[in-house]
């Protein structure tokens, strides 16, 4: 399983889980290969060359499919030339910032980018990502127009977070509230419907300020588009067993994920209409692919 992301972050640990369970369920050992680089161009170019027989396949997420939205000349079509053998989870994600910023609302962040835009800008895991598309609707939402600067992953993102050398961050839970309970970061606001058993104190983004605001990152398993049916879908079974096991999901929903079971043909009908509404968020933010 190659995930074309930096180790230690919300991608690679879903994809790890997924591998983990596939491989007990189908009896065989499920190899994880960190393949980082060009926005995931990388890593998801070496699953396309691999034959299609269910051998070579990718962990990724819901920035996978946005890469033709995001990227001048992708090399490939994400949509076309992949299968989505299965989602496996969604994780809501959190509005982090330097904990020595002296302010503490996003009204205040607001105010202050206002006021001093160049002091001021958002960390992106990668260009496409859900922290990335949360990101521009927060600066049409509040009109702060806060530069947003694109990562190699969450990882060294974070990392600049909490170095003061980028201001905030919208990332998944299962990466921020580490370093929020860490005091590496400060949490602002999470961005979900209602307040979170995991971080009850943490106030939704409505609450803080952001009325309607829900983002999720979502986390799957794709293979190349050849790949025969009944292969791409034993391996949807597998997961979809291996994920729904009890302890499984007491483990994902105290991380604050909700585990998601779907066949191929729902993960495809869900993709198509996601792709379709963060397609339309980059148009309306005037956003040009790099």
């Amino acid at each position: 399983m190659i995930v074309p992301y930096t180790p230690g972050a919300a991608t690679d640990a879903m994809a790890r889980l997924a591998a983990q369970k596939l491989g007990e369920r189908l009896g065989v050992t499920v190899v994880v290969e960190n393949r980082a680089g060009a926005n995931g161009a990388i890593g998801s170019q070496a699953v396309l060359q691999a034959p299609a027989d269910g051998y070579t396949i990718m962990g990724s997420a819901s920035i996978h499919p946005m890469a033709r939205h995001v990227m001048k000349n992708a090399p490939y079509d994400p949509v076309a030339d992949f299968v989505p053998l299965a989602r496996t989870a969604r994780g809501p994600l959190v509005l982090v910032m330097n904990p020595r910023l002296p302010q503490a609302t996003i009204p205040a962040v607001v105010e202050a980018a206002k006021r001093d835009p160049a002091r001021w800008s958002f960390a992106t895991s990668s260009l496409g990502a859900a922290g990335h598309l949360a990101s521009i609707e927060f600066n049409r939402l509040t009109g702060a127009n806060i530069e947003i600067v694109g990562y190699r992953g969450s990882a060294p993102a974070l990392t600049d977070v909490a170095a003061g050398n980028a201001q905030l961050m919208f990332d998944p839970v299962l990466a921020t509230l580490p370093m929020v309970r860490g005091g590496q970061l400060r949490a602002l606001a999470i961005a979900t419907a209602a307040r979170t058993p995991v971080a009850p104190d943490l106030p939704t983004a409505a609450e803080a300020g952001l009325p309607g605001f829900e983002f999720y990152s979502w986390y799957g398993v794709w293979g190349p588009r050849a790949m025969p049916r009944e292969i791409a879908n034993r391996i949807n079974q597998a997961l979809v067993a291996g994920l729904s096991e009890p302890e499984v999901v007491t483990r994902l929903t105290g991380l604050g994920f909700e585990p998601v079971a779907e066949t191929v043909e729902e993960a495809e009908r869900f993709i198509a209409a996601d792709v379709a509404r963060n397609a339309e968020l980059l148009r309306i933010a005037n956003f040009q692919p790099e």
